[in-house]
């Protein structure tokens, strides 16, 4: 069970995190009808919005300094990142081609080419968090474990 609980945080719940914690306030900061348009204030109070792009980056990073992991072999581990980012882009073309509206205001004004340009920086960012989050990782743990022993295998 441990390695499977490394291999999510690795692959999906830090780098998402930090992808998401990043880019909103960014794109916020930039333009915020970009991402989160004023009409959106009316449906989800502000504490919301801090609660879905906000905690997320304090949550994980405490999260990577207090429970000791060892991050997945590099296949298993990129390999769930590019899935579940894959799975996310699917989920917002899907989204396009049922309501013909984008998800984020962000994709209404760009080209075909444009949108696949983003879609592919979004992805080497995502693969980029992924890296550091290794590193950050091998940095604070280490590349063995003994705390409690957590992957020592008994041997009879």
């Amino acid at each position: 069970m441990f390695s499977f609980r490394d291999l999510i945080f690795a692959g999906m719940a830090f780098p998402t995190s930090v992808f998401v914690g990043i880019s909103f306030w960014t794109l916020y900061l930039y333009d915020r009808e970009l991402v989160y348009p004023h009409s959106i204030d009316t449906v989800i109070d502000i504490w919301m919005n801090h609660a879905m792009h906000t905690l997320l980056l304090p949550l994980i990073l405490l999260e990577m300094l207090i429970t000791p992991r060892r991050y997945p072999s590099k296949g298993k581990g990129l390999g769930l990142a590019i899935t579940a980012v894959s799975a996310y882009m699917c989920w917002m073309l899907w989204i396009y081609s049922v309501s013909g509206r984008w998800p984020y205001p962000l994709f209404q004004g760009l080209s075909h080419f444009s949108i696949v340009i983003v879609f592919l920086v979004s992805t080497a960012i995502y693969l980029l968090i992924y890296n550091t989050g290794e590193f950050l990782c091998r940095m604070i743990w280490g590349d063995t474990i003994v705390i409690l022993d957590i992957y020592k295998k008994k041997s009879k």
